[in-house]
Parts: structure tokens; sequence; C-alpha cells
């Protein structure tokens, strides 16, 4: 029996990313904006994994980081004008990583579920600090009028209310933290973090520094949750706590599980997956939540490594390097 030929490993990604810039010519206009979405949620639940697929470390807080990007973006729009992407995203994005590094200093100090309960519990301080209070209009959220926009000298070089160029600068920032996910999965920073997920006593043994690396990936992790809230708040022009709070973390969590927890682009595919099945379901079943759970629970039990486990049951196994070892979601003291 001869052996299936195996594609090029560039090859897939590239046809992906060729189906992604086309999309918009192809579809109406509700695709184009469903896509966005599934894009946003898809770069949340990938820096997600960063923390808990890469670094062991299962985090429910970061919806939190998610919403507060979000709000810097509703609090700093000027009421009846466009707010400056050049200044605004950054600021975003900054406010959820320093979020991200002041919660990950305290939670890392704890290990396995209490390291859960207590990201579970500096989530739900903030979703109550802007539920209970009158910032970013308490519990009744604010409304975002404008989306942001790119202009220089008075004159506007990108507008993010249609939804054609929306949609492809979130690709393009998809595609950058993917990028960027790589990078640092591949470097010797990903091999440490992998490192002290394995074997925290081993690395430890090794002179690594765990508690300063898991810090660092923890905080990268929440700026880039940061930078899919900003986009969030920008295509739907409302901010609400209901952003920060754990069912959110939750949601996301699943994309992660569902997509494959040993990949970078898997969460991104389970994001997909499940948004896709969402709108399928809500558009022809009553109990479409119920019939939504029962199919999370039969693709994580048929699928233990996501639904990415399917291209090399049908294609072959690509040929890569050996795998350090299997994923122990375990948090450390470091």
């Amino acid at each position: 029996m001869r052996a299936r030929p195996r594609l090029p490993s560039w090859l897939v990604p590239f046809l992906c990313l060729m189906a992604a810039v086309a999309l918009p010519f192809w579809v109406p206009t509700y695709y184009t904006q469903f896509a966005s979405k599934a894009l946003i949620m898809g770069m949340l639940a990938m820096a997600l994994n960063l923390a808990v697929g890469q670094g062991g470390l299962v985090s429910l807080c970061h919806a939190a980081f998610f919403g507060v990007a979000g709000y810097v973006l509703a609090l700093t729009s000027p009421k009846y004008d466009a707010a400056s992407l050049l200044l605004t995203l950054p600021l975003a994005v900054l406010a959820s990583g320093l979020a991200a590094l002041a919660i990950g200093a305290l939670a890392l100090r704890t290990r396995g579920v209490y390291f859960i309960m207590v990201t579970l519990a500096f989530g739900e301080m903030l979703y109550f600090f802007f539920h209970d209070t009158g910032i970013g209009g308490g519990s009744d959220g604010a409304f975002i009028n404008l989306k942001p926009e790119i202009a220089i000298a008075g004159r506007q070089l990108l507008d993010l209310d249609k939804p054609m160029a929306f949609y492809f600068v979130v690709l393009a920032f998809t595609v950058g933290v993917i990028a960027l996910l790589l990078m640092l999965v591949r470097s010797p920073f990903g091999h440490a973090l992998a490192a002290a997920r394995d074997n925290e006593r081993r690395a430890r043994s090794l002179g690594f520094p765990i508690f300063r690396i898991r810090l660092i990936a923890f905080t990268i992790s929440g700026a880039l949750a940061g930078l899919a809230g900003y986009f969030a708040a920008a295509q739907f022009g409302f901010v609400a706590p209901e952003m920060l709070g754990w069912h959110q973390s939750a949601t996301v969590l699943a994309m992660v599980l569902i997509g494959g927890l040993q990949s970078v682009t898997g969460p991104l595919l389970g994001a997909l997956v499940l948004l896709g099945l969402e709108e399928v379901l809500k558009a022809n079943l009553a109990q479409w939540k119920l019939a939504e759970g029962l199919i999370v629970i039969a693709i994580v039990l048929a699928l233990p490594n996501g639904v990415r486990q399917l291209w090399p049951l049908l294609f072959g196994q690509p040929r890569q390097k050996p795998s350090s070892g299997k994923v122990a979601p375990e948090t450390g003291r470091g």
C-alpha cells in the first residue's frame, strides 16, 4: 500500500490566509462582521493558550484583561469624535499588560487549584469594580459612538466604520499575534516555559527562574487579551461589566480545549468552531445552549487533543521535531 503524500508544512497556512483575504469579497457584510468577531475571540483564545497550553497556568481572569482594554477605549474616546487608534490601542494593551503583571505577581505564588481560584477572585474583583462604581457607566456599561481611526493632519487614513476595513485590520493583527506566539514558543524562553510546565522540579534544578518566566508569559498573555478586547469594544461600540465576567473566561477556555492545547493556532480554530456552532444552533433550535454543551462535551471526549487532531488523522502526521513531553497544566512557586 502506497503511503499518502505529505503536503508541505507551509501550504495549509498559506491557503487559509488566502481564503481569509478573499472572504469579504465573496460573502455578505453580516458574515464579514461575524468573521471579524471570530478572529477577535481567536486572538483572545490564543492569548489564553500561552498561559494554559504553553505555561500550564489555568487562568480564569483573562476576560478581565479583555474587558479592561475595552473600558480604556471607552473612557478615552471623545463623545462626538473618533478616537485615535495609534494613541488608544497602545494605551489599552499597556493597561491590560499592567493588570496581568500585578495579578500574576500575586497569583503565581500559589499552585494548582489555588492558582485557578486566585485568578477567578481577581477577575471577579475587576468585574465588580466596573459594575458597582460609576466608572464606565456602572452596570449599564458605556457606548463608543465612533470606531477609532487613523488620521494625520486632519486627514483620515483608516476608517474602521467600514466592515471590510475593520476586518482586514483585525486579520492583520491576528496574523501578527500568531507570528509573535510562534516566535515565543520556539525561542529559548518558550522552551524554558515548557520545561517548567512539564517538570518544574527539574527546571528549577537546572537554574531556570521559574517565577520570572511564568510572570513574563502571563503578562504577555494578558496584554494580548487586551488587544482582542480593544477590537471587541470597537466592533460592538459598547462595553459592559459582562466582558470581564468569569463566564467569558470559561467560554474562551472551552475554545482553547476544542482547538487543542499543543498548538499556537489551535485555539483560533476552536473559536471558529464554537462560534460557528452557536450560529448554526441559534438559527435552528430553541434549546440551542443545551445542544451546544452536549456537542462540546462530545468533541472534547472524542478529540482530547483538539479538532486539529483531525488533520493528521485524515492526511498523515507532518514531519516535526520530537516533542519535549505532554502538556501538564500545573502551576508552581518560583
